[in-house]
């Protein structure tokens, strides 16, 4: 029975290859294990059972611990939402009544969008993404802060 074992184990593995959510590696493990147990005892079901119990078991106790040293910042900005946070030039005067205006993050042109009215040259931070605009504040200039 240890080849079967072996084979369900080979499976897992290579699913596991396949697939992002580190769930089937221990479903590996479990059918490793039930492989050694296979070798004292010949009863499928007392190595079903430590199959099942072992890879149980591993699920639930060891992926919380690998999950701490496996970075995964779920909170990682990718694309246009990179942009926010990130400082620009209005280019063209941003009037909050009629929602328009551009800025310039990055070396790309957006339209953006603000609470108040920014004027043409002055310094954005990008606030948020709103559709194809970006929402901006204006930034005080630290030398006419004094």
């Amino acid at each position: 029975m240890w080849a079967f074992w072996l084979l369900v184990a080979g499976i897992c593995f290579i699913i596991e290859i396949f697939t992002v959510g580190f769930f089937v590696f221990w479903f590996g493990i479990g059918a490793l294990i039930a492989l050694v147990v296979s070798l004292f005892i010949e009863n499928l079901l007392v190595q079903a059972v430590f199959f099942v119990i072992s890879s149980t078991l591993l699920l639930l106790f060891t992926k919380p611990l690998v999950n701490k040293f496996i970075k995964t910042d779920k909170t990682t900005l990718t694309n246009v939402y990179r942009i926010i946070d990130k400082e620009g030039i209005v280019v063209e005067n941003i009037d909050s009544l009629n929602c328009t205006g551009k800025v310039k993050v990055k070396g790309e042109l957006w339209s953006a969008i603000a609470d108040t009215d920014i004027e043409m040259g002055s310094k954005i931070k990008v606030i948020s993404v709103n559709g194809v605009k970006l929402k901006v504040e204006k930034i005080s200039d630290p030398v006419n802060a004094n």
